[in-house]
């Protein structure tokens, strides 16, 4: 009952909102009555028209991947899904090191190593800290 009287609020205020709208516009009041009384019968039938129990099913639809979606984002998944990102981190720091080396260039290894060594560091950080959150 009380979605419908939600809903009820609803079409008051659109109807209101255009009933202002048309009452405010600077036309002869003949024709913004026109104009009015053709903007309710659209609206009134554009209501007809709407199939509550579709839309109460999309919500609740909607509500469920949402649950599920939550659900998935539980600690060791995300540990997980954290391990694997920090492996793939770590070896396209190695693949940074690794290409500096080849090109001989020491102020490119020097700064590789560096970056290197800080993604190494930064994701152990994360990975620690995502562990004792877990637990």
């Amino acid at each position: 009952m009380s979605k419908k009287k939600g809903f009820g609020k609803f079409i008051v205020g659109a109807s209101l909102g255009a009933a202002l709208g048309v009452l405010f516009a600077p036309k002869k009041g003949s024709e913004t009555r026109r104009e009015l009384k053709v903007k309710m019968d659209e609206l009134l039938a554009k209501v007809k028209d709407i199939d509550l129990e579709d839309v109460k099913d999309n919500i609740e639809d909607k509500i469920f991947e949402i649950k599920e979606e939550l659900a998935d984002l539980d600690k060791e998944k995300v540990l997980k899904i954290a391990e694997k990102k920090a492996k793939q981190i770590q070896k396209k720091a190695e693949e940074l090191v690794d290409y500096a080396i080849e090109k001989g260039t020491p102020v490119l290894e020097k700064t590789a190593n560096s970056v290197r060594e800080k993604a190494v560091e930064v994701t152990k950080e994360v990975l620690k800290k995502l562990e004792k959150e877990s637990k």
